[in-house]
């Protein structure tokens, strides 16, 4: 992934989207430097999709500006439907449509698209050109979804739920993929619920929390400073122990003991951590550690705040 620039390739600053009384997005700033990856996550509710929606000039916001490669994207949609590519959270196809069918409409929009055959294949699609879109797995269409964003030979890429209701292997894929065309130059923003994805793909992460920022750095600045200092400690073998689970439990405040199958897992704060580690040794057991994650990171930050939105939110999608 390249060096950030001087100057942002997008630039959205003090973006704000209302609906009726209902703030979703709340005097928000957003910018990508050309050939960076760029995550935005939060919980569903937190307006990740109103302010992507605004940066690829779909919605108009309350207040704000924004730049993509140096115009605004709502008032030149033809230059921005040449250097952008979007994929949306949801997309309706005609009943009948293939997906060969699809690939070439969407490539008659533009007047250099890419190869459609070598987009299918690179993204595991070559099998399916001849079915019908409606026939494919949900994983199928997302992967489909993302070939038609990536026709128009882009300089950026809007990305929402990436991959959302792929498999691993898929995944994998896909992120290999957008690494190998982010080494070319590709600017990508993405919105996702995978720690792991934004983790593995984004050179910096921005935090929604109800229409605001909480927090904004790169995966490892934000693990750093937000992931906490809790031991995370798995005890394999050991979820039938019922005397060490009591004796654990019985340490009180500090240490939280939780089963799962054959597993113990500790959550130990730091001023209880000797007396496990000397309960352990004498039990003759030897944990796992599992190190800090962006997971812990995005769980402290948003206080495990991913529930159900409110209804109101519901009704007009702010996600």
């Amino acid at each position: 992934m390249t060096e950030q620039a001087a100057e942002p390739f997008v630039d959205a600053r003090n973006i704000t989207v209302r609906y009726g009384d209902l703030t979703a997005v709340d005097g928000v700033d957003l910018s990508a430097a050309k050939g960076q990856v760029v995550g935005l996550v939060g919980p569903n509710g937190a307006g990740k999709t109103s302010l992507l929606e605004c940066v690829e000039g779909l919605r108009k916001p309350a207040t704000g500006t924004i730049r993509v490669g140096g115009f605004d994207p709502a008032a030149d949609r033809t230059r921005m439907t040449r250097i952008a590519g979007v994929q949306l959270q949801q997309l309706v196809y005609p009943p009948r449509a293939t997906v060969e069918e699809m690939c070439r409409l969407f490539a008659s929009f533009y007047p250099d698209p890419a190869d459609h055959r070598e987009l299918l294949d690179r993204y595991g699609l070559s099998e399916q050109r001849r079915s019908q879109v409606v026939k494919l797995s949900g994983g199928q269409q997302q992967r489909l979804s993302l070939v038609l964003a990536l026709l128009n030979n882009p300089q950026v890429v809007f990305l929402d739920e990436l991959t959302n209701g792929l498999d691993p292997a898929a995944r994998r894929v896909v992120w290999d993929e957008l690494r190998r065309r982010n080494d070319e130059g590709l600017t990508i923003v993405l919105t996702s619920h995978h720690m792991e994805e934004v983790e593995y793909l984004c050179d910096r992460v921005t935090v929604l929390l109800k229409g605001r920022i909480v927090a904004t750095g790169t995966p490892t600045e934000l693990i750093r400073d937000h992931a906490g200092d809790t031991a995370r400690l798995v005890l394999d073998g050991a979820g039938g122990d019922r005397e060490l689970r009591d004796a654990l439990t019985a340490l009180g405040a500090g240490v939280r003991v939780q089963q799962a199958g054959q597993r113990l897992l500790l959550d130990v704060r730091p001023p209880r951590r000797a007396e496990v580690d000397r309960l352990l040794a004498d039990q003759g057991r030897t944990p796992r550690v599992l190190p800090p994650s962006l997971d812990d990171a995005y769980l402290n930050l948003t206080g495990q705040a991913a529930g159900p939105a409110s209804s109101e939110a519901d009704n007009v999608n702010v996600s």
